[in-house]
């Protein structure tokens, strides 16, 4: 975070919380970070692609599915966490449409360790083109757990355009949580770029509704 004060930032989140408390939603509003990057052809610049866990979970309504074998789907269905086994799977048939369904349905997937290795046979290569090839998961970790580190969880992929956006957080957040996630979202994502921050023409804070603010 050596190129924005803490005060620019500071000032404004106070901005972002501001507007949306003046013109009430049905919805929480989140807050997105986006970014323009410079100096990099997509091309032929290898494309980065990186995954940090913040330390606030930015979008608590994020659907995760687990795709799970018996011992999975008991405690899934214990948690009330949505699940899937393989025989459920096998019913897609690899129809594409129907994998492609199941990709918008949720935001995220985890797979029993046991299971993961199959689903591209059962599943075909769906999910992987969403983005969305599930996370495995033991029955050494807890859950519940795992589910909450997801929600937590962002990614930063650079594709064919040289502009990135990130959710970080929510208005219901306080500004110390939305400053924290911010900042360390920043940190990472200098970390990936190859020049760090020479590769940074701009970045913005803004919530769904809201006006953008330029931090840098």
């Amino acid at each position: 975070m050596s190129k924005i004060t803490k005060d620019t930032l500071q000032e404004a989140i106070a901005a972002i919380l501001s507007s949306s408390r003046k013109k009430k939603r049905r919805f929480v509003e989140s807050v997105e970070l986006q970014i323009a990057l410079k100096n990099y052809d997509p091309q032929k610049d290898k494309r980065f692609s990186g995954t940090v866990k913040l330390k606030y979970i930015p979008r608590p309504k994020l659907r995760v599915c687990i795709l799970g074998d018996q011992q999975h789907m008991d405690e899934a269905k214990l948690n009330q966490v949505p699940c899937m086994d393989a025989d459920a799977l096998k019913k897609l048939n690899k129809n594409k449409k129907l994998v492609k369904k199941l990709a918008k349905k949720y935001d995220a997937f985890l797979a029993s360790d046991s299971l993961i290795k199959q689903i591209p046979r059962i599943l075909g290569p769906g999910l992987n083109k969403a983005g969305k090839f599930p996370t495995p998961i033991s029955h050494a970790e807890s859950m519940t757990g795992k589910v909450e580190e997801t929600k937590a969880t962002i990614k930063f992929q650079m594709k064919k355009v040289l502009c990135l956006a990130v959710c970080v957080g929510h208005v219901k957040m306080s500004p110390d949580n939305l400053y924290s996630n911010i900042s360390l979202a920043i940190n990472f994502l200098v970390s990936l770029l190859k020049k760090n921050w020479q590769n940074v023409r701009a970045l913005y804070i803004k919530s769904t509704m809201g006006p953008s603010q330029r931090i840098y």
